[in-house]
């Protein structure tokens, strides 16, 4: 990873009284297709087809350019298809098409038997992307641990720049946001012709979905959703974090391997973060072009890579043995990745993350909970850094606490939430949307990136598209902790 991604968005709540019948909403866009090989990860190719559109790049500027907006479309396997299923990625800053050609291809595949799959790049992502990626000359020095006093000021001075070398670029920034992005999915259905899409989306992905049910209510068919993002939740609740910690030493605990060598993962974090800042550490190292690199890691590194490490019972089941190796003095197993991810290049930003996760925002009332629980939890506010630490940064302010009220739906939606998620909590899932015909499936030992965990998993999905009947709950296989 070569820059910092962060996310934002911009508008009122009036955005929402505006009609979907305004002409700046409703003309429908032209798409054009041609015939395309698409070909995934593992060699497989299938015939698809590229389409195109055309969408302003903020509806709420009438000088605003138009950019283009596309997607890959699989056709449907069946002899009388549903509604065209819109696959939503995360991030946000994923690529959908991106997405397909990876591990998730064969379920875009096994999808096709309830209607043309559509693998959707969205706006300032992928092949819709028209963003110039920024390089600062802002980095952050190998001398000296990071501290938040440093490194927030050097980071919102480096977006300032940006927002200017974007503005010189006749980039509207402040059209990168998730209505904006809920829009053009509005606007996808109408250039199909079609009156209704279904929506599967993960992560940021269904954080998306939900704003689509807020921007075309009435034309989605059903949703199916996971690591869910409430529209309030772009920035996660610190005790929220601390309490996965638990269900994680819960999991240790079950191990009794693991249990032995980590029998409290907590005080052994919350020790390594008090020595690191006492007394940073200094590594020495060779990077991949060969040179030796001396740097100093401290507290927030060391959080940061937890941060980094939560999301899938994978990772997360490697981490109580890289916070031993720290408590006992080394950090050789952690100090090239924080080098490639946080020291060696220069602070750059891709624009389309930033401002989505800015301009989706925070309210003050959850700020205030965020900044008090962050004084005791084990890893700090550092979860979605840099936010909240940029809100409000490159010229864009967020949507408003309108946009972020819990969505109300009768939409048909099966939501997937998993007990070892690290990055959205199973408390947020219930918060973020509510209705009659929502059906939530407790995934024991699931994590972030659940669609393709385990057999199981896609499975339930299949069967839920199929109407059949699907469990509360499915327990998936722990994770091996080393130790």
């Amino acid at each position: 990873m070569s820059s910092l991604t962060l996310r934002i968005v911009i508008a009122t709540v009036i955005l929402f009284g505006l009609s979907l019948n305004n002409t700046a909403y409703s003309a429908t866009p032209n798409i054009t297709f041609e015939p395309y090989q698409f070909e995934a990860g593992d060699g497989t190719v299938v015939e698809a087809e590229r389409g195109s559109f055309e969408v302003p790049e903020n509806r709420n500027n009438p000088d605003a350019r138009n950019i283009e907006i596309q997607f890959v479309r699989f056709k449907s396997t069946s002899d009388n298809p549903g509604a065209p299923i819109v696959y939503l990625a995360g991030g946000p800053g994923g690529s959908g098409v991106g997405t397909a050609r990876g591990r998730r291809f064969p379920l875009f595949m096994a999808m096709r038997e309830f209607g043309d799959v559509i693998a959707f790049d969205q706006r300032g992502t992928g092949w819709s992307n028209h963003i110039t990626e920024c390089e600062t000359e802002h980095r952050f020095p190998l001398d000296q641990p990071l501290t938040r006093e440093h490194s927030i000021p050097v980071l919102r001075q480096a977006a300032n720049e940006c927002a200017t070398f974007w503005k010189s670029q006749g980039v509207d920034l402040a059209g990168y946001n998730t209505l904006e992005s809920a829009r053009d999915i509005n606007a996808l259905r109408q250039g199909l012709g079609v009156e209704k899409l279904t929506l599967w989306g993960i992560s940021y992905g269904s954080h998306l979905a939900m704003a689509a049910v807020k921007v075309m209510p009435d034309n989605i068919n059903r949703m199916v959703l996971t690591g869910i993002e409430g529209l309030n939740a772009t920035v996660k609740l610190p005790a929220r974090t601390d309490a996965y910690f638990q269900r994680l030493q819960d999991a240790i605990n079950a191990d009794s391997g693991a249990a032995e060598a980590f029998p409290d993962l907590a005080g052994l974090m919350r020790n390594v973060h008090a020595k690191l800042e006492q007394q940073p550490i200094n590594a020495v190292f060779t990077d991949e072009a060969g040179e030796t690199v001396n740097m100093t890691i401290g507290k927030l590194e060391m959080q940061m890579v937890g941060s980094f490490s939560i999301a899938d019972p994978a990772s997360a089941a490697r981490l109580p043995a890289i916070y031993a190796m720290a408590a006992a003095g080394d950090v050789s197993r952690i100090a090239p990745f924080i080098y490639d991810n946080l020291r060696r290049d220069p602070i750059s930003f891709s624009g389309m993350p930033e401002a989505m996760d800015i301009m989706s925002g925070i309210s003050s009332q959850r700020l205030s909970l965020v900044n008090q629980q962050a004084e005791t939890s084990l890893l700090g506010d550092l979860l979605n850094f840099p936010m909240p630490h940029l809100a409000n940064s490159f010229g864009l302010s967020d949507l408003g606490d309108g946009f972020r009220t819990q969505v109300t739906t009768d939409v048909p939606t099966l939501i997937l939430t998993s007990t070892l998620d690290g990055r959205t909590y199973p408390e947020g899932a219930i918060e973020a949307v509510s209705g009659p015909a929502i059906h939530r499936v407790i995934v024991e030992n699931g994590g972030h990136n659940v669609f393709m965990q385990a057999p199981e998993i896609s499975e339930l999905i299949i069967s839920y598209m199929r109407g059949e009947k699907t469990p509360d709950s499915v327990t998936l296989a722990p994770p091996k902790f080393l130790f």
